[in-house]
């Protein structure tokens, strides 16, 4: 019995010593794995990259962690492959500067054009004092004002009836020289017209509010391929003949033009056409002769639409105001324009002879209630004495003077300016009656 306990005792002791030894090699085992996990926190300089720790890894092992972080850390480096992306947006960028000086670019003819015609207006002076020689002849209309203002020390009140009497008989109309008068017979009574350079002074001033007319003024402008100008008026006004100088103007100046005979039921207007067209090597589209001029102006337009010219010129037969029928025709015409072209014609310029006076007014206010008139031009101002009738026809239809005729030349036909015309007109510094 007493050896059975021994023998227990012992293989207790074994069993102890055993378990204990193989404790004792776990714990050595597992010191090594400790140690590189030790190690492991090493690569954390890595994390403050934003800081740029490369410059403060000197030791070369630690430069090897940093590569071999690198390499095994795949997923950073399309953060880096993003970079290029930032440069290749700089692209577009770098294309925008090269944009400003393509739009820059087209607004440069309209820079050249102003002080063309800047110094074209300042030469159509001289032009227009010499186209209104007749009205400043002694007969005339300035002539007549002149004799009437000049070599009077004072001027007195009176005088603003005999004033009344000249503008009447020289087709300036009622309506407008009732306007004159009103501001003038104030003043004079007022005494603030002692003299006769008052007088001529006041009469320029208010000339000039009658004449510049609230709308378009100044060259024509390209609004539309093809920017349409439909001309109307009675017969013999010059609606051809200012139609081809017009296109060659037009053609001078750098522009395409194309012309339209809308007068169907004169040859001698479609000839006549052609011939401006032929000088100014411009296309005329025409009809057979009695063809619809709706028609033929519809397929003028498709034309003008089809080569892309910068300009249409649409000539229509010579209406007679009296003639209800015709003017009808006249606004079919212009119904027709706005079909083929949205927004055509851009432009209606009624042609008036000025040499017709009162008669001119009739005729304008006739075509005006027809017909949207964007604006008025006058021939033949170098062939009457009674050039005040501008001021009635401005004053009566609130429609601009776009171009006044006063010759035969193609440059003769010269853009209206109010102040220009109001000096040519009434303006004294020639030192002579006629100019």
């Amino acid at each position: 019995m007493e050896l059975v306990v021994v023998l227990v005792a012992l293989l207790l002791a074994g069993a102890f010593f055993y378990f204990r030894s193989q404790k004792r090699k776990a714990e050595e085992s597992a010191h090594p794995i400790d140690e590189p996990a030790r190690d492991a926190p090493a690569p954390r300089p890595l994390e403050p990259r934003p800081a740029s720790p490369p410059p403060a890894q000197t030791p070369a092992v630690e430069q090897e962690v940093v590569l071999r972080e690198k390499e095994e850390q795949a997923a950073p480096e399309p953060d880096v492959l993003s970079i290029p992306t930032t440069e290749t947006e700089a692209d577009p960028a770098a294309l925008l500067p090269s944009i400003p000086p393509d739009a820059v670019s087209p607004p440069a003819p309209v820079r050249s054009e102003t002080p063309r015609s800047t110094r074209r207006s300042q030469v159509d002076f001289k032009s227009l004092r010499r186209g209104l020689a007749k009205t400043r002849e002694e007969t005339g209309f300035f002539g007549k004002l002149k004799n009437l203002l000049s070599g009077k020390k004072e001027i007195a009140p009176s005088i603003a009836t005999e004033i009344e009497e000249l503008l009447l008989t020289s087709d300036v109309g009622v309506k407008t020289t009732a306007r004159i008068l009103g501001g003038l017979t104030a003043r004079l009574g007022r005494g603030e017209l002692s003299d006769e350079e008052a007088v001529w002074g006041a009469l320029r001033e208010e000339a000039c509010r009658i004449v510049d007319v609230e709308g378009r003024t100044g060259p024509l402008e390209q609004t539309a391929t093809p920017t349409v100008i439909l001309f109307v008026g009675v017969n013999g006004a010059g609606k051809t003949t200012t139609i081809g100088k017009l296109a060659r103007q037009l053609k001078s100046q750098g522009h395409s033009v194309m012309l339209a005979a809308g007068d169907t039921f004169r040859a001698a207007a479609v000839e006549q056409l052609r011939a401006w067209g032929e000088r100014t090597e411009c296309e005329v589209i025409a009809g057979k002769e009695g063809a619809d001029p709706s028609s033929v102006l519809f397929d003028a337009v498709e034309r003008a639409k089809q080569s892309g010219v910068d300009f249409l010129l649409a000539d229509t037969a010579g209406r007679l105001h009296t003639k209800a029928n015709l003017m009808q025709e006249m606004t079919k015409i212009e119904r027709t324009l706005g079909k083929a072209l949205p927004g055509a014609p851009h432009e209606i310029f009624l042609v008036i002879d000025a040499t017709n006076g009162q008669n001119a007014m009739a005729q304008a206010r006739e075509f005006k209630e027809a017909l949207s008139v964007s604006g008025l031009i006058l021939t033949k101002l170098d062939g009457t004495a009674r050039g005040g009738v501008v001021l009635g026809i401005c004053d009566t239809l609130s429609v601009p003077v776009r171009y006044v005729g006063v010759g035969e030349k193609p440059e003769d036909l010269q853009e209206f300016g109010a102040a220009e015309f109001v000096e040519a007109l009434l303006g004294k510094d020639d030192g002579g009656i006629a100019a």
